[in-house]
C-alpha cells in the first residue's frame, strides 16, 4: 500500500519515511504543547485550558500512533535502518529502551487522564485528587520527555547516521 502518506520517502533527506519524519518533528511541538500546558496551570490557574490541551494532546497522539503502527505493519522500518554503521550494535538497543519509555509514557498518560476526568469537577478546578495528579501528571510528562529524547536518538542512529 505505497502512497502519498504510507511507506513514501520522507522530506529531512534521511533515509526514514515521511511519516517518521513527521512525528520526529511533531515531537517537538508535542513537548512544547506539554510546557505550555503546564505553564498555565501552574502559574496562571488556568485549568480549563490545561483540561483542554491535555485532551486534544491525547488525541492527536492516539491517531498518530494509530497511523505510525499502520505503516510499520504495512513497511516496516528495518530495510530503512539497515545502511546505518550503526544497524548491527545501537539501533536495537535504542529502539527498545524507546519503547520502553513510549509504552509507560501512554499508559502513565491513559491513567492520568481517566483519573482526572473522573475525580475534578466541572469546570476543572483544585481538589482532594490536586497532589495525586501534579505526582503523576509530572511523572507522565518526564516519561514523554525521555519518549522523545529515545525517539530522536533511534531516529539518527537507524535513518541519518552514514558510515
Amino acid at each position: 500500500m505505497q502512497g502519498v502518506f504510507f511507506g513514501s520517502d520522507g522530506f529531512l533527506g534521511t533515509r526514514a519515511s515521511l511519516l517518521l519524519d513527521v512525528v520526529a518533528i511533531a515531537m517537538i511541538g508535542v513537548l512544547a504543547l506539554l510546557g505550555l500546558s503546564v505553564f498555565h496551570v501552574r502559574y496562571r490557574a488556568r485549568y480549563t485550558l490545561h483540561k483542554r490541551i491535555q485532551l486534544a494532546l491525547a488525541a492527536a497522539l492516539l491517531v498518530v500512533i494509530g497511523l505510525f503502527e499502520t505503516e510499520m505493519r504495512l513497511h516496516g522500518w528495518r530495510q530503512r535502518a539497515e545502511p546505518s554503521p550503526y544497524y548491527q550494535t545501537w539501533v536495537m538497543p535504542s529502539l527498545l529502551v524507546h519503547l520502553g519509555f513510549s509504552v509507560s509514557t501512554c499508559l502513565l498518560w491513559a491513567a492520568v487522564i481517566v483519573r482526572a476526568l473522573k475525580r475534578f469537577g466541572h469546570p476543572a478546578c483544585p481538589g482532594p485528587h490536586s497532589a495525586s495528579h501534579r505526582f503523576w501528571g509530572r511523572l507522565a510528562a518526564l516519561d514523554m520527555l525521555f519518549t522523545a529524547l529515545s525517539g530522536w536518538v533511534f531516529y539518527w542512529l537507524a535513518f541519518v547516521a552514514k558510515v
